[in-house]
């Protein structure tokens, strides 16, 4: 069974950081490649970096790119989300997935997300 465990999530300042972890479980993890979104509420639910199995190509949107940083640890199957210079419209919940490449579609259902709350 497919399962994604998230944490890290919390309330921060702006300007603050935050990192993000996703335990993955139930398929082969180290050649597939992940993604993070984020959902606030009241909207739909978008991306928000994308890293491909070995690592070597990341992507972000423009609204995190310079901020935010993926990463991933095949041996724990675990992906990484490093926020830095957070902003209140970075306030979310977070969710993983393993993604189709490029197109970013999500493969499986999602976990529970962690909340992210950036305010003063």
């Amino acid at each position: 069974q497919v399962q994604f465990v998230e944490s890290g999530g919390g309330l921060v300042q702006p300007g603050g950081s935050l990192r993000l972890s996703c335990v993955a479980s139930g398929f082969e993890f180290r050649n597939d490649d992940m993604g993070w979104y984020r959902q606030a509420p009241g909207k739909e639910r978008e991306k928000v970096a994308r890293i491909s199995g070995q690592g070597r190509v990341t992507e972000y949107p423009d609204s995190v790119k310079g901020r935010f940083t993926i990463s991933r640890d095949n041996s724990e199957k675990t992906v990484y989300l490093q926020m830095n210079s957070l902003k209140p419209e970075d306030t979310a919940v977070y969710f993983c997935n393993r993604v189709a490449g490029s197109s970013w579609i999500p493969y499986y259902s999602w976990g529970q997300g962690t909340q992210v709350t950036v305010s003063s």
